[in-house]
């Protein structure tokens, strides 16, 4: 039965507490967005006045070898890092029919009965690996993201076959198998930029654990009012995004640069073979401020559903985190004080999307 839209209660009854999800929403027939999806003016973003983010993507083969084209693509990869916190990359190990056949898989998922993928519901989910739901945190929301997704916890790959759901545990545990190589470069590059030689223990604790997810943007009436996902940063170390054709990805600037000045917004536009990747706030902890987590917002569309497959790449949760003590003595201060890594989750899940005010958690207050 279809909610009444005028209704908040109604609405968030049928799409989050019933599992019918933005999809049900928008497939029960709808011409305008319902209150609960507005975004106040504040937290909509001027999308006709975005700067085009127009760089190529980094050819990461050239990783492989020493010399000057090695050393070219790791400036590439800390230019990016310490200014917009995103950057493209091809050449990434990632086989290219595998991007196609996640975006076929994602589509396929989200056109299943609602029931299908309500078994995932966190509530009654068989397993706490797998948790199905809308927006981020229903519950502390002003205004609800325009968005429905699946969340994968990986553990190892016999408890994922066991647990993820039939339809997309082959094609998601291959994309993060052949993701795991670029991540590891990626890494070794960045804390070799900051005077670290990291040694795979290093390099293990801090990618440790893993979620992949996919999510679903609907077709969206009004995509003016609304966001997909609201203003925020990744709480990763590093963050690997597929995205679809349709685009809807923008990235704030921290700080004035060539291409853009602090406050600007920067629509990341789809690039075909390529992977975005995005500085998560763990990286710019370790870094001491060095490297930027990039605040970044999705929108939606009126014209196409927009599918997106992330690999988030995280420290293991008992993992001690704090900036790293060669860069603490060459700046001469921490920015950061230490914590264990599941604290800052904890913290980050117990609140709504605000930025990238969850930092604040782990700031040394100036005395």
């Amino acid at each position: 039965m279809a909610p009444n839209l005028e209704d908040r209660n109604s609405v968030f009854e049928f799409v989050v507490r019933q599992g019918n999800g933005v999809k049900g929403l928008v497939d029960s027939g709808l011409s305008t967005v319902p209150e609960a999806y507005v975004q106040p003016p504040e937290e909509r973003i001027d999308k006709e006045n975005a700067i085009k983010y127009d760089l190529p993507p980094i050819d990461l083969s050239k990783l492989d070898g020493h010399g000057p084209d090695h050393d070219e693509v790791a400036n590439q990869i800390v230019r990016a890092a310490e200014t917009l916190g995103f950057f493209q990359v091809v050449n990434h190990g990632v086989p290219l029919h595998l991007l196609e056949s996640l975006k076929v898989s994602a589509h396929e998922f989200f056109s299943l009965p609602p029931q299908r993928k309500a078994v995932y519901l966190a509530d009654v989910s068989p397993s706490p690996l797998v948790k199905y739901g809308t927006s981020f945190i229903p519950e502390k929301e002003k205004a609800l993201g325009w968005k429905d997704y699946i969340l994968m916890q990986y553990t190892n790959d016999d408890e994922a076959l066991q647990h993820w759901p039939q339809e997309i545990k082959e094609v998601l545990l291959e994309y993060l198998r052949s993701s795991i190589g670029m991540v590891k470069k990626l890494l070794q590059v960045s804390l070799g930029n900051l005077g670290v030689k990291p040694d795979d223990s290093m390099i293990d604790v801090l990618i440790g654990k893993k979620m992949l997810s996919m999510i679903f943007y609907p077709i969206c009436p009004n995509p003016d009012l609304t966001l997909g996902v609201g203003r925020h940063s990744d709480i990763s170390t590093f963050t690997v995004l597929l995205q679809d054709e349709v685009g809807g990805l923008y990235v704030k600037m921290e700080q004035d640069t060539g291409y853009g000045k602090k406050g600007d917004w920067i629509h990341i536009p789809p690039t075909p073979n390529a992977l975005v990747i995005n500085v998560g706030d763990m990286l710019q902890i370790l870094s001491n401020g060095k490297y930027k987590s990039a605040e970044h917002i999705v929108c939606t569309s009126s014209t196409n559903s927009r599918v997106s497959i992330p690999i988030f790449i995280m420290p293991r949760e008992t993992t001690k985190i704090a900036p790293l003590p060669q860069v603490v003595e060459k700046d001469g201060i921490a920015v950061y004080r230490e914590f264990v890594y599941v604290d800052y989750m904890n913290n980050v899940f117990a609140n709504a999307l605000d930025g990238k005010k969850p930092l604040d958690f782990a700031k040394i207050s100036p005395a």
